[in-house]
């Protein structure tokens, strides 16, 4: 009996022993499987995109940019500024070169027929005189046109209304000529003595000056005009006042005319001092600028 019990007991502990040894640990059973991802069907809300909601139509985008407001009708840009009645029609007397010397019905109305006034001949004229007109180099104020200097019958018509009577010997046609190719040369002479004033306001005004209006003022003497003569220089025979335009302001010129020695080939006789009006303190401090520099020099 004790040999067949220790038989059976042999195979019983070699089967617990190889039971009771665990896998290696490289086998798949001890591996951690991964989780599975499981992402929620394509019909859930969370993959639909949200409705877009406009925005409240008080925001910026949706109100309409302001108007531009346009300045009141009574601001002087919205006001013409009348033609004055010397360069009403002017141009159809400026001499064309291809015409010079040929007649035309530029000078009529073609409404009456009949030429205008200031270019009709005075009762009793003594010889006729030339209607043409010369365009000079002063930009008009509010105009692409410039100022047209008078012809020979203006120029005698004016002298007539100020009182000038003729007398035989007293003038010809000749006379009348360089009397306006005279007065022509000045103005032009005039312009240039102004340009060099306002060459000093160029960056405030880069377009340059036009000329809004002007008036004689032969008898009103200027204070530098009496200063001089008090001196003992003689007193001008004639003195204009010039307003300008130096984009958007007005600036008053003193132009006082003395007498000189006549330049037959350009036609200049005068002797010009030309400045700004003391009424404001830019115009004090460029002349005092410019006399500095006179000074100086």
């Amino acid at each position: 009996m004790g040999a067949s019990y220790s038989t059976n007991a042999a195979p019983t502990v070699r089967a617990e022993a190889m039971m009771a040894a665990a896998p290696p640990q490289g086998c798949p059973m001890h591996q951690e499987a991964p989780p599975v991802k499981v992402s929620p069907p394509v019909e859930c809300p969370m993959h639909q995109a949200p409705p877009a909601v406009p925005p409240p139509a008080e925001c910026p985008m949706h109100q309409a940019p302001p108007a531009k407001a346009s300045p009141p009708p009574e601001c002087p840009m919205h006001k013409a500024e009348p033609v004055p009645s010397h360069q009403e029609r002017a141009y159809e007397f400026v001499q064309c070169p291809m015409k010079g010397a040929e007649g035309g019905k530029s000078d009529i109305d073609p409404s009456n027929m009949m030429p205008p006034p200031n270019q009709t001949p005075a009762p009793d004229q003594p010889f006729s005189l030339d209607l043409v007109r010369e365009e000079s180099t002063i930009p008009r104020h509010n105009s692409e046109n410039k100022w047209v200097y008078p012809s020979e019958q203006m120029f005698w018509n004016a002298m007539l209304r100020k009182g000038w009577r003729w007398r035989e010997d007293d003038l010809g046609s000749q006379d009348m000529t360089n009397i306006i190719k005279i007065h022509n040369t000045n103005n032009e002479q005039a312009w240039q003595e102004i340009l060099k004033w306002e060459a000093m306001h160029a960056g405030e005004c880069p377009c340059g000056p036009t000329l809004k209006r002007f008036g004689g003022k032969a008898k009103e003497f200027s204070p530098r005009a009496r200063m001089r003569h008090w001196m003992g220089y003689e007193l001008p025979f004639d003195r204009h006042d010039w307003i300008i335009d130096r984009c958007g302001r007005e600036v008053r010129y003193i132009i006082d005319y003395y007498d000189g020695e006549i330049n037959t080939e350009n036609y200049r006789f005068s002797i010009l001092d030309v400045r700004p009006a003391v009424d404001s303190l830019d115009a004090v401090w460029d002349r005092m600028k410019v006399t500095w520099w006179r000074w100086t020099s």
